[in-house]
């Protein structure tokens, strides 16, 4: 009885260790495909950045044979804003905290937890 017992507790402290490294690895690899994304994010970012500034020079200057280039230069300027101001927050939603959570590990910890308690699910 006594090295059931002994074989018990190691055998919990293994399943311990075994699901700390998972957590390990399951939150490592979240961190590391938002970090990618983040690069990417800004990469992309950076080269719309310079295409968008001609585009937009162009549209100013079509504009300006419409109207008083000020108003052409406030107008595109205006739009602009705001479509940035759309795709920030689009981005901000996609990164959030509640994605990097280790979902998975949470559901084998409960597992593990009902399974000790004796009532699996």
């Amino acid at each position: 009885m006594a090295d059931l017992l002994g074989q018990l507790g190691g055998d919990i402290a293994g399943l311990v260790r075994k699901e700390a490294e998972l957590v390990r690895a399951e939150v490592s690899e979240k961190v590391n495909a938002a970090g990618k994304a983040v690069a990417d994010i800004a990469a992309g970012g950076l080269l719309l950045v310079a295409a968008l500034l001609v585009l937009l020079q162009a549209l100013v200057l079509a504009l300006s044979e419409l109207m008083n280039p000020i108003w052409a230069s406030l107008l595109v300027g205006v739009g602009v804003a705001l479509v940035g101001y759309l795709l920030l927050r689009a981005g901000m939603k996609a990164i959030s905290l509640r994605g990097l959570s280790p979902d998975r590990s949470t559901r084998q910890f409960k597992k593990d937890a009902d399974l000790m308690k004796g009532s699996p699910r």
